[in-house]
């Protein structure tokens, strides 16, 4: 029977050089876009060579990482072979992180640390998980030393991007097959569930003219203004769709981002907006794209407007795969113990690239470091934070967790 304690103490004991680790990661910029995250994969092998951890890199070609839109990429595969029979387990966490943004008390690449908590753009999503995860292999390796199985740590960096490139790619070329997944997440809950996203940008196409004499023109903003509005009304009426998963409430639309015009005395000949469309789990998501497309065809049925749609993603819905049950008991039993509440095992809002591995048939779950809400850590805001504590605790359910499931002596 595992010694819990023995786990426990060993990352008390090691905490503080996992906080090291954690800054040393925070401090090496991963915007994406623009997507140049190789240099932060090279920074992350070279810390792991520091705890006797070789990491395998797999940079991806250079004219794939530019048709999806990024600058470089290379993924990390950690592997640790304890011995034939057992259950291989994937722990991915990725990298890439949007931009900071405005707003910031604390420099969002200073990875300081303030009444508890460490700050810093992806400091939370999910380079958190990076430490949890390593820290939870070398305390495994260390106290409980399986006899059979195998952990491999996936460390990915195109999640902003859809994953495509990451997960998808190591699967795509056959570099991993685990037969359970853990994948970055918060430490209040185990996410069996989340929801799917498509993203389209639209082009609207009108005819640029003076605007003194604005009638020999067609104003492309008007035709946008009236496609969106189609949009928006759609959105109120998806509240009426509600999803059986607890945790994920019903669709819903966001425009995101929209630009055109050349000038104030300019009628706009073109605009471009995209939009962002969540879906739940019971959707399924041919259907929801034809019935986008469809509403804004109708919307831009007026004389002279033209409009091109681009499918910028279409990431599918996570759905529990029967296989995850084990993850799931194993994570709440210690996820109980050591945060003293129940850990419910719920769905999330949020779209993640772990669906890929669902796809592959890989029964997954979504579980780390991290507090209650997306909105509590600041994700994708100004001073995003991690709880150091909610660290600490999270390392030692992943710890445990993973020497229940390799039956470690």
């Amino acid at each position: 029977m595992t010694d819990y304690t023995r786990l426990d103490a060993w990352v008390d004991a090691h905490f503080d050089e996992e906080v090291r680790f954690l800054q040393e990661l925070v401090r090496v910029p991963t915007d994406t876009p623009p997507g140049n995250n190789a240099p932060h994969a090279v920074r992350t092998a070279e810390l792991l060579r520091g705890f006797g951890l070789t990491a395998e890199s797999h940079p991806v070609p250079a004219d794939e990482v530019r048709a999806y839109g990024m600058e470089s990429i290379t993924n990390l595969i950690v592997r640790r072979e304890y011995g034939a029979g057992g259950r291989r387990i994937a722990l991915n966490a990725h990298g890439d992180v949007v931009p900071p943004g405005d707003g910031w008390e604390h420099d969002p690449y200073g990875a300081e640390i303030v009444d508890g908590c460490l700050y810093g753009r992806a400091a939370a999503v999910s380079k958190s998980d990076f430490a949890s995860f390593t820290f939870a292999l070398r305390a495994l390796e260390a106290e409980a030393r399986p006899g059979q199985g195998a952990v491999e740590l996936h460390f990915t960096y195109d999640e902003e991007f859809g994953g495509l490139l990451g997960p998808g790619w190591l699967l795509r070329q056959g570099l991993t097959r685990p037969d359970l997944l853990i994948a970055a997440g918060f430490s209040y809950e185990v996410v069996t569930a989340h929801n799917g996203c498509l993203q389209l940008e639209v082009t609207v196409h009108g005819k640029m003219a003076h605007a003194a004499i604005p009638d020999t023109g067609v104003d492309a903003l008007q035709g946008a203004v009236a496609i969106m509005n189609a949009l928006y009304a759609q959105n109120a009426r998806y509240r009426e769709i509600t999803s059986r998963v607890e945790g994920i409430s019903h669709p819903y639309l966001n425009i995101g981002r929209i630009e055109g015009g050349t000038n104030t005395n300019v009628v706009p000949g073109k605009v471009v907006f995209k939009l962002d469309r969540r879906m739940i789990p019971e959707e399924n998501a041919a259907e929801v794209e034809a019935d986008i497309r469809r509403i804004i065809e109708d919307a831009a049925a007026s004389p002279g407007i033209r409009v091109e749609i681009k499918r910028l993603l279409l990431a599918n819905a996570m759905r529990p795969l029967p296989g995850n049950q084990p993850l799931v008991d194993a994570i709440r039993k210690h996820g109980q113990a050591l945060f003293g509440e129940p850990i419910p095992a719920m769905g999330t809002p949020l779209y993640t690239d772990v669906r890929l591995y669902a796809e592959a048939g890989i029964p997954g779950v979504i579980y780390g470091a991290g507090p209650r809400t997306v909105l509590e850590s600041h994700a994708k805001r100004n001073d995003e934070r991690v709880v150091l504590e909610d660290l600490r605790r999270a390392t030692k359910v992943i710890a445990r967790t993973l020497a229940d499931l390799l039956q470690a002596a």
